[in-house]
């Protein structure tokens, strides 16, 4: 038996204390989710109110506000330290925000969601009870592109087993079919040469759209590889059939469902910016805009409970007074950790801004300099986490457009004069290479690394091949046209 040894050993753990744990959370928060969790907690904490003073205009953010609030506000040791008991009011109060119940910030929406387009449609039809929910279960399984990925046996096994409906092969197919009469035309493929055929079929039978369904329906294979020489042997079709041909199957839609469906999900969604930046006069102008979250205090009649209960020898009473001190705590901790959040914010926006001057300054992507979080943290004081928690999920509202803060980073690479370069920069360059070239003669990776090179760009093909990808250009030989 293995003897029982005892010993002192000494370990260093760093904890987060309650209130940097707030504040985290708080910062990850885009304003909607802020917004909710604000009244959350107005819900569940009865210490805290909203307040009834005055104020609420929107107001510029500068640093120097910033510093100023740091300084009066204090620290969370200074100014909540477990013994101090008298709580000053400028503690426990935050207006960052206007009190408005309808306030005056742009909301961007997007369109009717794509399942709820096709079940609107559904209803016009006249089905049974049991084949309206086949048909929905079947809208439910479409993807976000509008295609059905699931072959007909798979889903008469899901409806049996996950919604309890009997059905069969023949009757899913004759719903499926329905569905893919709806619009968009094109919903309800199982894949992208059905998803063509279905609008050609659409369309009105003219010689150029029936050349194309012959094209697709025969020779899909051939046609994806661009294999335009062989098509036109096999069906006997001269060049300016397979032109008019290949014009029709370019004015298709390959992904139906983003017609309508955003690029999030299939529910409706708006973007609320968390910042608005105005250029005027060569100076920017920050602001953030007002939200519907209203301005925190402590109602001080609970600080008198506390003391009462101190103060009292009933047992009912010292248990309150612990309940409202754990309560005014929390509540502290809480206005304390919206105040940081606010002031993380305005400071990280505001060394984005200077760092990208020239970009803000015209909205011209070439501009963007090559920038990662490191940069900002650097700049701001804030670790690298932090910054990272602040860029995700926040917007900006600019003259030339509204963008995610994510947009505006990106890594570099070197030109020929030594100087760093964004990688968005050069794949605008590319881009703009492609489209300028002659279709009928693409420029393969080599060529482009040869072109990038005479604009001063020292870029592997690897590289280019890599950016193509991601910028999604096909390969010379899928560009090239007839």
């Amino acid at each position: 038996m293995a003897a029982i040894k005892q010993g002192l050993e000494q370990k260093l753990q760093q904890k987060l204390s309650p209130l940097q744990i707030q504040t985290i959370k708080l910062i990850e928060m885009p304003v909607q989710a802020l917004e909710q969790h604000v009244r959350e907690v107005l819900n569940d904490n009865p210490v805290i109110d909203e307040s009834t003073s005055s104020g609420g205009k929107e107001e510029d953010v500068s640093i120097s506000k910033v510093e100023e609030q740091e300084q009066s506000g204090g620290s969370m040791e200074e100014n909540y330290g477990p013994q101090d008991d008298d709580i000053p009011s400028y503690n426990l109060h935050v207006n960052n925000w206007g009190k408005d119940e309808r306030p005056e910030y742009n909301t961007f929406s997007v369109k009717q969601s794509f399942t709820q387009s096709l079940q609107e449609q559904l209803g016009y039809r006249n089905l049974s009870d049991h084949e309206r929910t086949v048909a929905n279960f079947i809208i439910g399984s479409l993807d976000e592109d509008g295609y059905l990925r699931r072959d007909i046996e798979s889903l008469v096994d899901d409806l049996a087993f996950r919604a309890g409906i009997e059905s069969n092969a023949e009757e899913v197919e004759r719903m499926l079919r329905l569905v893919q009469e709806f619009e968009p035309s094109g919903v309800g493929a199982r894949d992208l040469r059905e998803c063509l055929l279905l609008q050609l079929e659409d369309k009105k039978r003219t010689p150029s759209v029936n050349n194309a369904i012959r094209v697709l329906d025969a020779q899909f294979e051939a046609f994806k590889n661009k294999h335009f020489q062989k098509i036109m042997s096999r069906l006997h079709l001269s060049q300016d059939e397979m032109k008019a041909a290949l014009d029709e199957i370019r004015h298709l839609n390959p992904s139906p469902g983003g017609e309508i469906d955003d690029s999030y999900n299939d529910q409706a969604q708006q973007v609320v910016p968390d910042f608005h930046l105005e250029y005027e006069n060569g100076q920017f102008i920050l602001t953030m805009p007002r939200f519907s979250i209203p301005e925190l205090r402590i109602n001080h009649k609970y600080s008198e409970i506390m003391e009462n209960g101190r103060l009292s020898s009933s047992k009912a009473d010292k248990d309150a007074a612990s309940f409202v001190k754990q309560k005014i705590d929390s509540a502290k901790w809480f206005i304390e950790a919206l105040r940081q959040r606010q002031n993380t914010l305005e400071s990280t926006m505001r060394s984005i801004i200077d760092f990208q001057k020239e970009y803000f300054a015209d909205g011209d992507e070439s501009s963007l300099k090559p920038m990662v979080l490191k940069d900002i943290a650097e700049r701001t004081g804030f670790d690298i986490s932090t910054i990272s928690r602040v860029v995700n999920s926040k917007w900006i509202e600019t003259h030339f457009g509204i963008f995610p803060l994510k947009y505006f980073f990106s890594e570099g690479l070197e030109n020929n004069d030594g100087e760093e370069v964004s990688t968005r920069e050069i794949k605008k360059v590319l881009r703009e290479m492609v489209d300028a070239e002659n279709k009928h003669n693409p420029l393969t990776d080599d060529e482009l690394v040869e072109r990038l090179a005479a604009k001063g760009y020292k870029i592997a093909r690897r590289t280019i091949a890599k950016y193509r990808d991601q910028l999604g250009i096909p390969k010379a030989r899928l560009r090239r046209e007839l």
